[in-house]
């Protein structure tokens, strides 16, 4: 049996923000059931944690219902959230595919935790089927040039006109569906208050309520477009449009070009417990 919880993610309301479920010793899983598990939750993510390699408290490998993903944003802050709960922490260690991630908690109201993370300094470049993609959503960029920000996951930020441009995209699924390797991430606002959302066939996720890999690139694409300066922090709004209203604050912080620390922040709390009935096995390590 494998015990498992969910736990709903950028929010501090019980069914509201980005839900996760959070395999809490996974053990004896091959990836074949990992994957096969992420199928059965139907979420954007599940979460499996193992015994670290290296010096990190944890190892996590994150999920979608089509892949494995190197780093996500809030399965690893939901995972921190549900293993604090098990024992009380202020801090922790997870060991990911892109590195070890640092997370830090403040508790409130019992259920509910905020919890920052340092997420890896995303690289970029000019995204290279910008037409294609402003064909798949019906909009036109609302930047001379549309980036992709990798830091695990890889992020095509697609600034919009204004919030009813953003709330009434109906993208074409079929185009996104030939671009590989991405999510578009939509976005619009000014000074530290952003609306945000995200659509991504090839991660298997149609459209997302709390993209918290994406908020640190956000973050870093301001600050490196001036709409910023490093350190101030942005607070994003997105799943507004799904009924699923979340909330995450970024900040980035380094010199001109070059940074040297982004950190992701919010709330999440614990909706769910339960167990799959399942035995493992260990012909691949669990790997």
């Amino acid at each position: 049996m494998y015990q498992y919880m969910i736990v709903d993610v950028f929010t501090d309301t019980p069914l509201a923000g980005n839900p996760v479920a959070v395999l809490l010793d996974a053990t004896g899983l091959s990836t074949d059931q990992m994957q096969s598990l992420a199928v059965e939750t139907n979420l954007s993510e599940t979460t499996f944690v193992l015994p670290p390699q290296g010096t990190a408290d944890v190892r996590v490998r994150i999920f979608t219902p089509t892949r494995e993903l190197p780093f996500a944003g809030h399965p690893t802050l939901g995972t921190a959230v549900a293993l604090a709960h098990l024992r009380e922490r202020r801090t922790l260690v997870m060991e990911t595919m892109v590195g070890d991630v640092e997370f830090t908690f403040q508790q409130d109201r019992g259920r509910v935790l905020t919890a920052r993370m340092r997420q890896p300094v995303p690289t970029w470049e000019p995204y290279e089927h910008a037409a294609t993609l402003a064909e798949g959503l019906g909009a036109a960029p609302a930047e001379p040039v549309v980036y992709a920000y990798r830091n695990g996951p890889r992020h095509v930020l697609f600034p919009v006109r204004d919030i009813e441009e953003l709330s009434g995209l109906r993208p074409d699924l079929r185009v996104l569906s030939t671009l590989p390797d991405m999510s578009a991430f939509c976005f619009v606002g000014v000074g530290s208050h952003w609306r945000a959302r995200m659509f991504s066939p090839a991660y298997g996720v149609v459209e997302d309520a709390a993209t918290g890999s994406a908020a640190g690139p956000l973050a870093v694409h301001l600050v490196r477009h001036g709409r910023i300066d490093h350190g101030r922090q942005i607070e994003i709004r997105q799943g507004v449009e799904m009924g699923r209203p979340s909330t995450m604050t970024a900040s980035a912080w380094g010199q001109g070009d070059r940074f040297d620390a982004v950190e992701v922040a919010g709330a999440a709390v614990v909706v769910g417990r339960g167990e799959f009935l399942i035995d493992g096995v260990d012909d691949d390590g669990g790997e």
